[in-house]
Formats: structure tokens, C-alpha cells, sequence
């Protein structure tokens, strides 16, 4: 027999992936010898399902292949020179619909930039024959009342996705500067003779960076009366994650500033504007009732609620399976589900595309590619004011379990941390979670089920998640391990120091100061062990509710119980007795009874008592 280092060097490949064809069950006759695998010296190497026969290496495209469209948002670029998902029909069900105004929300890198410069490459008049970028489409198929469209309208588009600054001033900059390059983008302006000289003096103050604040926000409504006197046909106008600066002003405390423009700039461009065919948004939260849409009845609203335009954002599975196809990876095709699956926009189960065309241009190698996307420190601010019992239902959906949830999708930002409950309303639209069953309620909100979507977000709502509601950065991260080790080793004492240690050096003597913070803070801790262990809060057992148990994965693991209990201003001897009420209440309310009846063999109690900073365990094993 050898161990999977020495086999790593007989099969050329690294140690590391030894190990997963072992756990992956593919190595006939591996055995696993305390935490070691023994293998068997005549054992076939299992063929690596990130190489397919040849045809597929990683981060290079096969001979033939066309490279995957990371990060790139460039319709034209990305359908003539990467693989493209074909998500033309969006304009047919569009155009079906016929809404004036649309705006799309969902969350970030789902393909909603992409999307909407595809519609700006379709609808847009120009000097070259842009139908060409259609004629192998799904559009194209569809009849001539769809392609009469083609090529037929005047395009303000604006995407805000990178109106990311730390002021106001800042961002109205940056929104300047973005409003003079759409407007250079219309140079025909500048010789048109069915122009007011009033409004090219307006057009040339806007192009030279001269115009105020207030000569800004009229610059949609200026530029489309200006574009339909030209072309003799009304504007479309496209802006692309319109929530971005506003999301950023509310963190960065100049959210006053940014809505009071932000309503004036989208009233001119699409409240009573005759000057306007018809006009698309996209963002990750629905903010009308922020009063920035105040009025605007002609807004139709398309969230990961509704069944319309369902598999337009995100790929679906057939669309990935084809992918997998093209590529020769048809093999990983359970794996990338695992990973990637799991959203539901609408009734429709969808893959997020960043990762599926990220974990494919990387060899098929599973990681959380989406973690590393973006940041959302609103989501920050709502997790301050989690409640012990929502701390408690963000831990359970960890261990894979659906919770109840009411969704708000009306919510506004001042009011995401005023009710705690909007967490999950945050968390859903922002792609944390999924909601596989729904009811909508009368008073317009959803009562749905809400569970993690995927391994991925579970990655990701560990790192994100977790670590706002336990505050594990660098000294937090060290003192888990630490805790993790001791309860392993069945070692009070140790876990005693860790959980310490953490309190003195993380925790201000403020927070502390009830059983629920001290509950939470322990969950979170103890929670970062779920690989191992499947954690509970708060259930029944025996003549009681248990603070937490563990349920170990495996027989070699102990189980273990905790009865946290918290009084004020205790002296070590007082702190220590109160350790023992603990331990013993485990005992008197026969806390084990779960995991007796579930067979697990040995299992460790312990009573936990704080006060302020303090902590003291009394412990015993059966």
C-alpha cells in the first residue's frame, strides 16, 4: 500500500488530488487509515475529469475552442470572438411586452451589462450594418417584426456599475464624466441643423465638463429631446446597475446627496418624457420607493420573483450542458451543479454564469470564483442588527436547512437595518440565497422557504457571512482554529483560553451583555467546524431546549453539547458555579437524549458561564 504522496509522484500529479480521488471514492481498494489514505500499489490512476481525452486544458481553450467571455461585457466582443450563450430572445420578449420603462434586478455578475449592451447593439441606428451581429441569433429566426427593429433607434446608454467613490463629490465627478462621454458619443449633435442654439450651447457645456449640478440631472431628459429632433424618432435609453452610486452614497454617508440628484435625473428621463421609446434598468435592489421612480406609473418591475424573462440572467441547464459539451467537460457535469445550480428566478433553476465560465476556463477546478466579484457593505450594516433568532436561522441555513422568511422586495435602504427581518430580502436579491418555494401575500410580500442555493454560496456565506456575525478577522481566525483543536482534543481547559482569548482581544466590554450575544458569538465559532459536525440551536431534546449540540459526521468524532448561561458582574467563583448549573442542567433536562437515539457513542458536555469579558467551563464526557 502507499500513501497518497507517494502515489502523487507515480501518477504525476499532486498530492492534494490524490486525496479528492480518494474521498471521491474513484480509487479501487483505497482505504483511509486514521487521517490517512492507503492505496494500493497496483491501483489505476482514475482519468481527471478536468482533462477530457485531450480536448480540454486548463486555462488555455482547446484547438479549435473559443475562449470563455470572463469579464467581458462587450456584446459585440464577446459573440465574435468568445463562446457565446445566445441570449437574444430577451429582445422578443420584450418587444412582446412592450413595456415603456423595465427594470430588471438581480444580482451581481449574472450578465445584466452584458444583456443590456446587447440591447443597445440591436436597437441603436448606425452608420455600419449592426445586423450583422444578429444574422446567426435567435432573434433573427424569429420574423420580420422583429427585425424591423433592428438598427431603428437613437441609444443613451449609461452604465454605473464602476460609480464606486467615497463622496459625493467624487461621484458626481464620475457621473459627469460618464454623461460627457455619451454625449461625444452623439457628435452628430454638434451639426445638426433641427437643434435649437440654446441646446447645443447646453450639448457643448455638458461635452467641455462645464455644467453644474443641477444642469446635470436634466441631461437625460435634454439629450433624448435633442436625439428625437435629430433623428426624427425617440431615444431608448439603457442604465446599466443605476443602484451602484446610490448603494455607495448610503455607506459612505452621502446617500442625502446622491438621491436627491438621482431622483431629478431619472424623473427628466422617464417620467412624462415624450422624448422616449422606451427605456431599461438593471440593479441588484428594487429602490422605487425611495422616491427616485416618484410618480412613475410606466415603471415595470422584474425581480428573481417573477416568472417573465426568467432565463434571461444566468445561464439555464441546458445552456450549460452544452457548454460542457463544447469544451469536452460533459463529465463534470454533476460537479458544476453542485457548485454553480441552485437559484431560482422566477420557476426557473438557474447556474450562475460568472462562476460556470469561470470554473470551466480554469480546468473544471471548483472553487467560490464569486466571492472575489464584489463587496456590499450594506449587507455589513444589516448583519449589525441581526437578532439572536435570526443569527440562529443564518446558521441552520449553514447546515443546509430551509428557513421561513417574509420578502420584502418594496424594502428601502434606511429601512434594511431599521427591521432586522429585511436581512433575508437583502440576502435573496443579492444572490446569497434561494427561495424554492413562495407565496405572495396580500399586503405584496413573499412568505417563501430560503436556503443556500449552492456549495459555492455556502463558501461564501462562511467567509461573508459568518465572519460579520462572529467578527473573525486575523486574531478571530487563529483563536477558531484554536477552538476547533480543543474541542477535538476534549480539552475544557484549552477551549476555555480560546474562547478567551477572542473575547479579550475582538469584543468590546460593551457588546457584552446578554445570553444571546454570547449564544451567537459561540455559534459562530463553533460553526466554522461544519465540515465535521452538523450544528443545532435551540431544539428540543429530552425536557428541554439545548443551547447547541454538534452531531459528528463521523464515528470518530465525539458528540458535543453546550449550555451557555450569562449573569453580570460575577466573581470567578461565582462564574465558576454558574459553569456547573450549566453543565448540570444538561443533565437534568437530559439534553443528550437526540443524540442517544441517534446512536452517537461517546459525547462531550460542556457548561459555559460569562460575565462581561469572563468566561468559565465546567466539562464531563459519557
Amino acid at each position: 500500500m502507499k500513501s497518497c504522496k507517494e502515489m502523487s509522484v507515480v501518477w504525476g500529479i499532486s498530492e492534494r488530488r490524490v486525496t479528492e480521488f480518494c474521498k471521491e471514492g474513484k480509487i479501487k481498494g483505497a482505504v483511509k487509515s486514521g487521517n490517512k489514505w492507503q492505496i494500493p500499489d497496483d491501483a489505476e490512476k482514475p482519468s481527471d475529469g478536468r482533462v477530457v481525452t485531450g480536448k480540454y486544458i486548463r486555462n488555455a481553450p482547446a484547438a479549435g475552442k473559443k475562449p470563455l467571455p470572463v469579464g467581458i461585457s462587450d456584446f459585440v466582443r464577446a459573440q465574435s470572438e468568445y463562446y457565446y450563450v445566445d441570449k437574444t430572445l430577451l429582445i422578443r420578449e420584450f418587444l412582446d411586452r412592450k413595456a415603456f420603462v423595465s427594470l430588471f434586478t438581480r444580482p451581481r455578475r449574472f450578465g445584466k451589462t452584458l444583456n443590456m449592451d446587447m440591447l443597445r447593439v440591436f436597437f441603436e441606428k448606425s452608420d455600419e450594418d449592426t445586423s450583422r451581429f444578429f444574422r446567426d441569433k435567435e432573434i433573427w429566426k424569429c420574423g420580420p417584426e422583429y427585425r424591423e427593429h433592428q438598427g431603428k433607434y437613437p441609444v443613451i446608454f449609461l452604465t454605473f456599475k464602476d460609480v464606486k467613490y467615497d463622496s459625493w463629490e467624487e461621484t458626481f465627478n464620475k457621473i459627469a464624466e460618464l454623461l460627457q462621454e455619451e454625449f461625444g458619443r452623439h457628435s452628430e449633435l454638434k451639426r445638426s441643423d433641427k437643434l435649437a442654439g440654446y441646446e447645443k450651447e447646453y450639448y457643448e457645456k455638458i461635452l467641455s465638463g462645464q455644467a453644474n449640478e443641477v444642469e446635470l440631472a436634466s441631461a437625460l431628459q435634454k439629450l433624448s429631446k435633442m436625439l428625437a429632433a435629430h433623428c426624427g424618432k425617440a431615444p431608448i435609453i439603457i442604465i446599466d446597475e443605476y443602484d451602484t452610486p446610490i448603494q455607495e452614497g448610503y455607506s459612505k454617508e452621502f446617500y442625502d446627496e446622491i438621491i436627491g440628484f438621482m431622483r431629478n435625473f431619472f424623473s427628466g428621463a422617464f417620467k412624462d418624457n415624450r422624448y422616449l421609446s422606451y427605456g431599461f434598468l438593471t440593479g441588484i435592489l428594487r429602490i422605487a420607493q425611495e422616491s427616485i421612480f416618484s410618480g412613475l406609473n410606466n415603471l415595470t418591475v422584474n425581480t428573481v420573483m417573477d416568472d417573465e424573462y426568467d432565463a434571461f440572467f444566468g445561464f439555464t441547464e441546458p445552456e450549460v450542458k452544452k457548454m460542457l459539451d463544447y469544451y469536452g467537460a460533459s463529465d463534470k457535469e454533476e460537479e458544476l451543479k453542485s457548485w454553480y445550480d441552485g437559484y431560482f428566478f422566477g420557476n426557473k433553476e438557474i447556474y450562475n454564469p460568472w462562476s460556470v465560465i469561470s470554473y470551466i476556463s480554469k480546468g473544471c477546478l471548483p472553487q467560490a470564483y464569486w466571492a472575489n466579484t464584489g463587496k456590499n457593505e450594506i449587507l455589513e450594516d444589516v448583519l449589525k442588527t441581526a437578532t439572536e433568532d435570526i443569527t440562529e436561522k443564518l446558521h441552520s441555513l449553514l447546515q443546509g436547512e430551509r428557513v421561513i422568511a417574509r420578502i420584502d422586495q418594496n424594502v428601502v435602504y434606511r429601512s434594511l437595518t431599521e427591521d432586522p427581518a429585511n436581512i433575508y430580502s437583502l440576502l435573496l436579491v443579492a444572490g446569497y440565497l434561494k427561495a424554492p418555494k413562495k407565496e405572495l401575500q396580500g399586503d405584496g410580500t413573499w412568505l417563501c422557504e430560503v436556503a443556500i442555493p449552492n456549495r459555492e454560496i455556502a463558501a461564501v456565506y462562511k467567509s461573508e457571512i459568518l465572519s460579520h456575525l462572529v467578527r473573525i478577522g486575523a486574531v478571530g481566525r487563529a483563536t477558531a482554529d484554536k477552538i476547533a483543536e480543543s474541542l477535538y482534543a476534549q480539552d475544557a481547559r484549552k477551549l476555555q483560553d480560546g474562547i478567551g482569548d477572542y473575547m479579550r482581544k475582538s469584543i468590546s466590554f460593551y457588546d457584552a451583555g446578554a445570553e444571546g450575544f454570547y449564544h451567537g458569538l459561540v455559534l459562530g465559532l463553533v460553526a466554522l467546524m461544519d465540515n465535521q459536525y452538523k450544528i443545532k440551536s435551540n431544539r428540543e431534546s429530552g425536557d428541554g431546549r439545548y443551547d447547541i449540540s454538534m452531531f459528528p459526521k463521523e464515528p470518530r468524532y465525539p458528540g458535543i453539547i453546550m449550555e451557555l448561561k450569562w449573569e453580570k458582574d460575577l466573581d470567578e467563583e461565582n462564574l465558576e458555579l454558574l459553569s456547573v448549573r450549566a453543565l448540570a442542567q444538561i443533565d437534568d433536562k437530559g439534553y443528550d437524549t437526540e443524540m442517544r437515539e441517534e446512536g452517537v457513542a461517546g459525547i462531550l458536555k460542556f457548561g459555559i458561564a460569562f460575565s462581561g469579558k469572563k468566561i468559565k467551563i465546567s466539562s464531563d464526557k459519557i
